[in-house]
């Protein structure tokens, strides 16, 4: 797997992190929040408000990865 990403898709809060290991990918959702010294931070734990989100980037994100596996 590459070091860097291949694809960010962001809503809101929530992002879809798109990793490309040789043609096979894997995708991570995470929200950002601010932590208590101001400094933002990542976590995978969602809050129900956050699910609506969570949808449309794992779509997009589903949507980004079948255009890469179509072109090859």
């Amino acid at each position: 797997m590459s070091n860097l990403p291949a694809h960010k898709i962001k809503l809101g809060l929530t992002t879809a992190t798109i990793w490309d290991n040789d043609g096979n990918y894997s995708v991570d959702i995470t929200r950002s929040y601010k932590d208590a010294q101001g400094d933002w931070k990542n976590t995978g734990s969602l809050f129900h408000s956050d699910l609506l989100n969570v949808a449309k980037v794992a779509e997009r994100a589903e949507i980004w990865i079948s255009r890469q596996l179509s072109t090859r």
